[in-house]
């Protein structure tokens, strides 16, 4: 997986609140278990028209990408309750193949939270009071630049300040270090053999 320390970029703002999880990626995409391709297939019906073709001007892409046609933009922010809806795993891969290391949002459901992180995207929870400044602040400027710092975990941008976020510190080394949970643990398996070793109950013992 892929690590994350700090993200510098600008934000593509949907300042929509209780944005689910069918907007995220429908429900008519979830027939494959490969989670190449679903970049593409993020907010969906926002972003395509009847015939398959791009809505100009739709509120993603004319974000997300620049006037050379390159991705400009690592961080999703949007509206309170980000995720809700069913448990579908496909929405954090969308979100995560669209090229997003980061979505900032007042609160999300729990079992995208848990997706998120287990999918290398980092769900950063920021007071009702700083996402209002930082929308205000990237409506004003959508060149603005947010930095994420993991470490020390902190989101601040020009006109919204500081913040300091809570993540899980199992799924924050994590990562940092690029980690899946069994990444995790292969990274301690000398400690793990080491430890059984210890403990292992001989031969032909009785419990």
């Amino acid at each position: 997986m892929r690590k994350i320390i700090t993200i510098h970029s600008p934000a593509v703002l949907v300042a929509n609140a209780n944005i689910d999880t069918d907007q995220i990626i429908p429900a008519r995409f979830l027939k494959t278990t490969s989670r190449e391709g679903f970049g593409r297939k993020l907010f969906y019906d926002w972003r395509y028209g009847a015939d398959g073709g791009l809505v100009p001007d739709n509120v993603i892409d004319s974000q997300l990408y620049g006037p050379d046609s390159l991705q400009r933009c690592s961080i999703l922010v949007a509206g309170d309750n980000f995720g809700c809806g069913s448990s579908r795993e496909h929405a954090a891969w969308a979100i995560a193949d669209a090229g997003f290391m980061a979505v900032v949002s007042s609160s999300f459901a729990d079992i995208f939270r848990n997706n998120a992180l287990n999918n290398a995207l980092l769900p950063v929870q920021v007071s009702a009071g700083f996402l209002a400044a930082l929308m205000s602040a990237i409506k004003a400027d959508p060149e603005l630049p947010v930095d994420i710092d993991l470490p020390a975990q902190t989101i601040s941008a020009e006109g919204a300040g500081t913040e300091v976020f809570r993540i899980n510190g199992y799924k924050k080394e994590c990562l940092m270090k690029g980690y899946s949970d069994i990444d995790y643990l292969l990274a301690h398996k000398d400690r793990i053999l080491e430890y059984e070793g210890k403990h292992a109950v001989p031969s032909g013992a009785k419990i």
